[in-house]
């Protein structure tokens, strides 16, 4: 039984599809400005342990994925520059040029990820007709009020209004105290906004700096917001409702808030009916990471210091997605340990022979022993994709001395479904033969019982990037990063 953790409910539900089989999910996608850090990257990393869950499952999905060149705006206020035409200033560029450069780096960080592509991308520049049309509709109903610097949503005209709101938030929102809403909200109170939380739907082209991207409308020329941009590109792709909307936690008070009050606004329905969300990233100190701040590591940061992305990929799985996850280069060192000597395992149970080695897509052959490890991994997976649950069951499997070699590699190519770590693709790794020679070397040390000789040799072999674990059948070589 397949259960999520709904924000838009507070609570654990089981998931039921609006179509049986068929699965309709939306993931908010990349604002093309600039690089993504690997804290936006943690968010990715959870949707596609979601849709490979959803795949393990049986289910068939569509998943769209917008990317959003046009109309973020640098504060979540309706205030400041929009986001692609800052970054054109910053880079003496287009806004074209800006969003086809940091969509083509953002894709390429998602295949060094092994994160499975959406269905479809849709561009926020590709909808902007759509965007105006749905406009009118909340025009025509009522929602909407003109000011000086665009097009706003009146929150007031909606009785719920801050659906995926905590109660405390909530209770601020009924309070109608405007200095501790704009605290929860992030909002400013622009010359003409009638509430705290009412947010712009087109905005007008500045009369004093010249815009690269703009556009005719009924209501002048300028570009649309943020959030309707996301409502629209869902709706046209899935339909209203839909069955499940991701994001990040930052989303929740703001973007998917003012999404669902749109959807509710104009078509009187639900935009999904699940609502999932990843945590933050944490730096060490509990500092959060993020653009703002001025603190961000992104993909090539890592690949940089010879870290393998996929170390960063098995690292997310330490925690839950719903819970925060502190990074430090020490932590993801560990990590690349953990994934060097889990290929290694593979390479050794794969070396060795054994039966129905080519059928791995035939399970009939597993025991008992096998297929209770399967039916837990599935069911931790199932339990609101519980992954450092299934990642430890993973290393049991590989530890099992009472599992027969074919088992252990059907179980670890059957789990990589889900964790996405190439570990039908591992090949058989050629240590340099200086390597091999200190390793010769530090045996005999160890056999003459020149213990220290031998601990500086393990360092020296570390430093070459290299670790040696000793076993009853002589030392194995891994590799550490």
């Amino acid at each position: 039984m397949l259960k999520f953790y709904n924000s838009l409910s507070h609570k654990k539900e089981i998931f039921k599809p609006i179509d049986d089989k068929k699965v309709g999910l939306y993931t908010c996608g990349p604002t093309v400005y600039f690089y993504a850090h690997i804290g936006n990257l943690r968010t990715y990393i959870f949707e596609d342990i979601l849709k490979r869950v959803l795949l393990y499952n049986g289910y068939s999905v569509n998943h769209i994925m917008n990317i959003t060149d046009v109309g973020h705006l640098t504060s979540d206020a309706d205030i400041g520059e929009d986001k692609l035409e800052k970054g054109a200033q910053r880079e003496n560029k287009t806004v074209w040029e800006i969003a086809n450069f940091y969509e083509k780096v953002f894709k390429q960080d998602l295949k060094r990820l092994n994160i499975i592509f959406p269905s479809k991308w849709i561009r926020a520049t590709q909808t902007i007709k759509d965007q105006i049309k749905f406009i009118q509709i909340l025009e025509k109903k009522g929602f909407t009020y003109i000011i000086d610097d665009g097009v706003y949503f009146n929150t007031q005209k909606l009785k719920n209004y801050g659906a995926l709101w905590s109660e405390k938030a909530k209770k601020i929102l009924k309070s109608k105290s405007k200095d501790d809403i704009k605290k929860f909200v992030r909002v400013e109170m622009v010359p003409g906004k009638k509430n705290p939380t009412d947010f712009a739907l087109w905005k007008f082209s500045s009369k004093s700096v010249k815009r690269q991207m703009e556009w005719n409308s009924p209501w002048g020329k300028g570009f649309p917001g943020w959030h309707t941009e996301c409502v629209v590109m869902s709706i046209k792709e899935l339909g209203i409702p839909f069955d499940i909307h991701c994001g990040g936690i930052d989303h929740i008070p703001i973007h998917h808030t003012n999404e669902i009050a749109q959807a509710e606004a104009a078509f009187g329905k639900k935009l999904a009916n699940y609502w999932l969300h990843g945590e933050f990233l944490i730096l060490e100190k509990e500092k959060r990471m993020g653009k703002s701040e001025g603190n961000i590591i992104i993909l090539e940061d890592i690949i940089n210091k010879d870290f393998s992305p996929l170390s960063y990929r098995y690292f997310c799985f330490n925690a839950h997605y719903r819970s925060k996850l502190v990074f430090s280069w020490k932590a993801l060192e560990a990590s690349q340990r953990a994934l060097n000597n889990l290929y290694q395992k593979v390479r050794e149970i794969n070396k060795k022979d054994f039966s129905n080695k080519t059928d791995m897509d035939n399970s009939v052959y597993l025991g008992s022993r096998s297929q209770n490890y399967k039916k837990t991994f599935k069911k931790f997976i199932n339990d609101d994709l519980d992954m450092p649950k299934a990642m430890s069951l993973m290393w049991d499997v590989v530890k099992d001395d009472n599992l027969k070699n074919n088992e252990k590699y059907y179980l670890l190519i059957d789990f990589d479904k889900i964790f996405g770590l190439g570990l039908d693709k591992i090949k058989e790794i050629a240590i340099p033969q200086e390597v091999r020679n200190l390793v010769a070397l530090r045996e005999k040390y160890r056999k003459n019982k020149e213990f220290k000789k031998a601990d500086s040799l393990r360092d020296k072999i570390k430093s070459l990037g290299w670790e040696i674990e000793d076993t009853q059948d002589g030392p194995k070589i891994i590799k550490s990063k």
